[in-house]
């Protein structure tokens, strides 16, 4: 048995008696007794000294990948409370099987960390599972039914919501639409009395029938606000699509339509979130989830639900929306580190420099191949993330910054660096991260791990957007700049992966197959096709991007990330080996179970086994 070299344990997680001392108590005993014996072997020393007490849990006869490399792979792994006690071989857990211990018998499956999703939005996810799911809507008229159906069903005035269309991915267009979306006449006509307010599968744009428009003060002639586009047809009309900071002109009459709703109501709408979402993320074997944006109130009702025992998995929530003047004075009362067996940890803010390449809100370098008069949107202004910087410096907490164009980016790298000077810290212990970094200029890959800057990156969207992102930037661009994995890792840094759900389904599975294959389906032929495959990851580079590299961005990579002893028992069971298995295969692995601090949260054979409708990859 191969043992551990990490100090003070052995490989079965104990605290262990070394060699040198047991030949030290054995000579000493020899010359107490005058008897001479022989030195034991290794094997007999940890046997001598391997008297454990009974494991809570044992899975064994698997692959256990432990993602620690002093740790490799083993066959079986123990688990007390909420904690792992021991990785090793079948044959030195059996020693933690007692009379009460849960046995999970692998028959040769995988076993992993537990996924950490690096970048999602918690609550948004939950609510996208209340509202119309328009993730798979193939065309514009699939969106109509949808939203026919929703108001034969409400009362005149009521609002119908929806979420997750992308225009990029339908089949056909109708024949009157500006800028590849169709205008509302068709919408205004099935919902005459009830506003339609429906998100774009990005969150950087929403559409809005007339009625909604009316709702939020948004006539013809409005103003385009600070960063953001009231799409216009060539008669100045509004086509219904608002591009960023526009939807807030909407948004804040839903504000005001939603404070009907008694406090007793509301209250048990972000409860049935809670639970729609961690239903989801155990399902696809998320134990963890760090959250990119909640506000003041919303963490107060987190911490609500973690004092009552009902987050059902670990958040890591980024502070958003707050002014820094308001963070400047709150912020001590929210920093929150992990404590025990903890569930909700709050030390880090979100800002957004600039919006998303699909809505040409991405802030780019040179303009958009297909709209030259733009180069994007600055949805923040640089000052003011500065500021937010220099109060993070002050308050101990880390920056997240959303930049996904080449500009964006830069931007983002530039700030930090001069905050950093300015306030005279080391940049590299603060781990600040560049949520999304899709697209960046070769010119600042190396800055990344030059500065210890984190690219929290989304694999499913480089396979998702790839087959349109040429008509964004051109296919020259796209190659020098979109998604290089391989030129981050290859020049230092480190990277995050996630899904961004809602903004796609929160399958790792799915994102993991996007991370090692870059396979996308061509946009003109439907074939499928590799997008840049040289900057594509290895497939271990790919789970540590899911676990240890995401706890790192999170300062918990004492406490998650590996199966090591003494760190959370979040754990998952995969039907396949996707370290091995034949690349077009993976997508077909299936999370089996789920376990949340030794705890088993999902089993796939239970679930089978009862009438409960699972979520689909697709998040239906």
């Amino acid at each position: 048995m191969k043992r551990q070299t990490s100090p003070g344990r052995g490989l079965v997680g104990k605290p262990w008696v070394s060699l040198g001392t047991v030949l030290a108590l054995l000579v000493g005993l020899a010359a107490c007794g005058g008897d001479t014996k022989p030195v034991p072997s290794v094997a007999q020393e940890q046997a001598s000294v391997a008297v454990v007490a009974p494991a809570d849990l044992v899975l064994r006869g698997g692959k256990v990948v432990t993602v620690d490399p002093a740790l490799g792979e083993t066959q079986a792994i123990a688990v007390n409370g909420y904690t792992i006690t021991a990785v090793g071989t079948d044959e030195a857990m059996s020693a933690y099987i007692g009379p009460a211990t849960q046995v999970i018998e692998l028959n040769g499956r995988l076993v992993t960390p537990g996924f950490i999703e690096g970048h999602g939005h918690y609550m948004s996810l939950g609510r996208a599972r209340q509202i119309l799911d328009l993730s798979t809507a193939k065309n514009w008229q699939e969106i109509l039914n949808k939203v026919a159906t929703a108001v034969d069903k409400a009362e005149p005035g009521e609002w119908i919501f929806g979420r997750g269309w992308h225009q990029e991915k339908w089949d056909s267009l109708p024949e009157k639409s500006v800028d590849g979306v169709p205008v509302n006449d068709s919408l205004n006509d099935i919902a005459p009395n009830n506003p339609v307010y429906l998100g774009h599968a990005s969150g950087h744009a929403s559409y809005a029938n007339k009625a909604a428009l009316v709702a939020g003060g948004v006539t013809n002639t409005t103003p385009d606000p600070e960063g953001g586009t009231i799409v216009r047809a060539k008669d100045s009309v509004a086509t219904g699509l608002l591009r960023e900071n526009a939807q807030d002109l909407v948004e804040a009459a839903i504000d005001l339509y939603q404070a009907r709703l008694s406090p007793a109501e509301n209250l048990a709408l972000q409860r049935e979130r809670v639970a729609l979402a961690g239903q989801e993320a155990l399902y696809f074997g998320v134990t963890s989830f760090q959250d990119a944006g909640a506000s003041f109130a919303t963490i107060d009702f987190m911490r609500s639900m973690e004092a009552e025992g009902k987050l059902p998995v670990r958040l890591y929530v980024m502070v958003r929306g707050e002014t820094n003047d308001t963070m400047a004075a709150q912020l001590p009362n929210y920093l929150q580190l992990p404590e025990g067996n903890d569930f909700l940890t709050v030390r880090s803010i979100k800002r957004q420099i600039d919006g998303a390449l699909g809505a040409h809100g991405a802030w780019l370098l040179a303009p958009y191949e297909d709209m030259p008069d733009t180069a994007g949107l600055v949805l923040e202004p640089v000052s003011e993330i500065e500021r937010t910087a220099e109060i993070a410096v002050t308050h101990g907490f880390q920056v997240n910054t959303h930049a996904i164009g080449t500009r964006a980016n830069r931007e983002t790298l530039d700030i930090y660096e001069r905050i950093w000077k300015k306030t005279g810290v080391s940049g590299k212990d603060l781990r600040w991260r560049v949520e999304h970094a899709q697209h960046i200029h070769p010119d600042d890959v190396p800055r990344f791990g030059q500065l210890g800057v984190i690219a929290a990156m989304q694999g499913i969207h480089s396979t998702s957007d790839g087959p349109w992102i040429p008509s964004r930037l051109g296919l020259a661009r796209t190659g020098a700049t979109s998604y290089p994995w391989r030129d981050l890792i290859n020049t230092g840094a480190t990277i995050g992966n996630g899904t961004d759900v809602p903004v796609e389904p929160i399958s790792v599975i799915a994102s993991y197959y996007a991370t090692v294959s870059r396979m996308t389906k061509s946009h003109e032929t439907g074939e499928s096709e590799r997008f840049f495959p040289e900057q594509a990851m290895t497939r271990m580079e790919a789970l540590q991007s899911y676990t240890i590299n995401n706890a790192y961005a999170a300062f918990e990579e004492d406490i998650k990330g590996s199966l090591t002893p003494g760190k959370f028992a979040d754990i998952v069971v995969l039907s396949q080996d996707i370290l091995t298995i034949d690349e077009a295969l993976i997508p077909d692995t299936e999370v089996d179970y789920t376990i949340v601090g030794g705890q088993v949260k999902f089993n796939r054979a239970a679930l089978a086994s009862t009438s409960t409708t699972a979520p689909s990859a697709a998040g239906e």
